[in-house]
């Protein structure tokens, strides 16, 4: 055999050029490609393969239903009542979070002496964990020492009492005896309760997000506002809104993932009652797979969960990006 013949063959046995890439990437991308197939794929492929079967509480025997399982949970009266809480508490903190924390970058935005340290001040929020948020909230919403039923009593409002008649509620906690207040007990209360500590929470990080933006807003656009006699009312919604759109944007994405998947203070504050009036669906997942150990029924709640925060994201990219001004 001539080399003018071997030349065509060992051409031939030569990968392409995107395959001779892609060999070449894979042992850097083996460790992310491992760590996703862990906790992420294998994960989700579980829990659509648990969808498909009921289980005993031990999980050792298994029985294949099919799409029976996700018709019994997608109609039944609990999950549409944990979408529709669940929905509520998206929009009691996602608004009035950005809302605030707007507000706050803003005036952190000031030049002004030692405005570093209100900077910190508004933004300590972030420091503080989901236990230290709700065992705060506990404390400043109790009905005796805290200070929530002051500031009612001092601006003439009638105070939150333990009951209706002014009694005491005792409850049993994991076997802690616990006193619960009306502000979590009752039903017309508890989600607003949770949803104003989820608030607190997530200021800090809105107004840390917030401020980045404005940070990044040249000055030459308000001094070519000033000049065109424009006051701080007319800056703020012609100049500041616009160039924040991106940032608000993002925070609206982030805001609605972070309400969708709250757990630590409903758990804390009010166990999803009473009366599943702030059973939101992540908790009702919790309580379907590890209270009530139907594994099947919160994997179909979970891929459903999945599903839902994909078609809300793409839904917000579809309405909201045409009114996201970049420069």
């Amino acid at each position: 055999m001539t080399a003018a013949t071997a030349r065509p063959s060992a051409r031939g046995r030569t990968l392409p050029r995107p395959a001779r890439q892609l060999l070449a990437a894979l042992p850097f991308l083996a460790p992310s490609i491992v760590l996703f197939g862990t906790f992420v794929f294998y994960p989700l492929a579980k829990s659509v393969y648990l969808g498909f079967h009921i289980s005993d509480p031990f999980g050792r025997r298994q029985v294949f239903v099919g799409f029976e399982q996700y018709v019994d949970v997608l109609t039944s009266s609990s999950f549409a009542s944990s979408l529709l809480v669940t929905a509520t508490f998206t929009l009691y903190t996602v608004v009035p979070a950005i809302a605030i924390g707007t507000f706050l970058a803003v005036l952190a935005n000031q030049k002004l002496p030692g405005i570093v340290v209100f900077r910190t001040i508004f933004s300590s929020t972030l420091a503080s964990s989901v236990a230290v948020t709700a065992v705060l909230w506990l404390v400043l919403l109790h009905p005796t020492i805290g200070m929530a039923n002051e500031l009612l009593e001092t601006a003439g409002l009638p105070r939150v009492a333990w009951l209706q008649d002014g009694g005491w509620a005792v409850g049993e906690r994991k076997g802690v005896l616990s006193l619960v207040g009306a502000w979590f007990i009752d039903p017309n209360w508890a989600l607003i309760s949770v949803s104003m500590a989820t608030v607190w929470m997530n200021v800090g990080l809105f107004t840390i997000i917030v401020l980045a933006g404005l940070q990044t807003i040249p000055e030459e656009l308000y001094e070519s506002a000033r000049v065109d006699g424009a006051g701080r009312w007319r800056e703020f919604w012609h100049v500041t809104l616009p160039m924040l759109s991106p940032t608000l944007f993002f925070a609206s994405v982030v805001g609605m993932l972070f309400a969708f998947q709250s757990f630590g203070q409903i758990q804390i504050l009010t166990e999803g009652g009473p009366v599943d009036a702030s059973n939101v669906i992540l908790y009702s997942i919790y309580q379907e797979g590890f209270q009530n150990f139907q594994k099947g029924a919160a994997s179909v709640q979970a891929i459903v969960l999945f599903v839902i925060l994909l078609g809300l994201t793409l839904l917000q990219f579809r309405l909201l990006s045409g009114r996201v001004f970049y420069r």
